[in-house]
């Protein structure tokens, strides 16, 4: 139990520098006007031609934290149940609800074209999920409790699993069989694939930029204070900064600096559109232009605390860690 309180207090403060039934609507504020489909066409196709449109909230478990999409669903990592949520992306139906394990505390979520991935803080394990049925496939050893899995990323063949105690793993996808524990910098947390090399996020205020193939690290690059979420977005990386109150822009194919934007009250996870970036924070969630890092608009959630961010190819699902709800925008 005092184990458990411990993680538990330390997911709480990540979340902070990081009750809706199903179908309940709230209209979000923006503090910059915009015209979303302008810059991101599906929303036409969507019909959804406002900024300040309305966001829609799904219960799910409690605290969620992770969240991903498969195609055709949204899934959520549900932190204190031990849970994941699958819900169907065009209208939030709740598909199922499976076990992960007990107290195994479910915090980053990841889709490999056929199954998720799912870590679990107090286990130090990576459970596989078979997308169309939620049967569990697998479970794998990463990590140690005082070094947890966080936030992972699929490579196209490979989960990477961050390890807080100083090392990445690599596991094959198709058997989850580990192919090599990689050394990087101090308290890794969150990574993200360019296509050729996965970028893990570390705590000591650095991402380290690794060869997808082997593993070895081609180069650490300094972000803000208590960097967390990660994100790709086609060329440049997009790195949270927690005590900062920022985001920092790096040029993936070099590893420059090419901004570090203001972004209000802690934020933690981070997503693409295709045209924007989405950070979430203690607050709210940001939408900042990928092109220039202009804010766009800042939005109220009905949870104080938002964690994890998906992009379903229309809308963002936003996990809302105090509120055991997920919100679509």
């Amino acid at each position: 139990m005092q184990r458990r309180f411990c993680v538990a207090a330390l997911l709480l403060t990540l979340s902070l520098l990081v009750t809706a039934l199903p179908g309940s609507a709230q209209t979000r504020g923006a503090t910059a006007p915009g015209n979303a489909a302008a810059s991101n066409p599906l929303k036409i196709a969507q019909l959804d031609w406002y900024q300040a449109n309305i966001t829609t909230n799904f219960a799910v478990g409690n605290e969620p934290s992770g969240v991903a999409f498969d195609g055709a669903n949204v899934w959520v990592a549900n932190f204190s149940d031990g849970t994941v949520t699958k819900l169907q992306a065009n209208d939030g139906t709740v598909l199922g609800t499976y076990t992960v394990g007990t107290g195994t505390q479910p915090y980053g979520i990841t889709y490999d074209g056929a199954n998720l991935w799912v870590s679990s803080i107090s286990t130090a394990t990576v459970t596989k999920l078979q997308a169309s049925t939620g049967k569990i496939l697998g479970t794998y050893s990463v990590g140690t409790f005082n070094g947890p899995p966080g936030f992972m990323t699929f490579d196209g063949a490979n989960i990477w699993v961050p390890n807080g105690q100083d090392t990445v793993t690599k596991l094959q996808a198709s058997d989850g069989k580990n192919l090599g524990n990689f050394t990087v910098g101090s308290a890794p947390i969150s990574a993200a694939f360019d296509g050729a090399n996965v970028w893990v996020v570390c705590g000591a205020g650095v991402v380290d930029k690794v060869r997808a193939s082997d593993g070895s690290v081609l180069g650490s690059y300094s972000v803000g204070s208590a960097p967390t979420g990660i994100a790709f977005d086609g060329a440049n990386m997009w790195v949270t900064n927690r005590s900062d109150g920022t985001v920092t822009k790096i040029q993936s194919s070099t590893g420059e600096v090419l901004g570090t934007f203001s972004v209000p009250l802690g934020p933690f996870g981070v997503a693409f559109d295709g045209s924007n970036v989405w950070v979430t924070s203690s607050k709210g969630v940001a939408e900042l232009r990928a092109s220039d890092g202009a804010t766009l608009g800042v939005f109220k959630t009905p949870s104080n605390n938002t964690a994890g961010v998906a992009f379903d190819g229309a809308h963002m699902w936003i996990a809302g860690y105090n509120k055991a709800i997920v919100s679509k925008f």
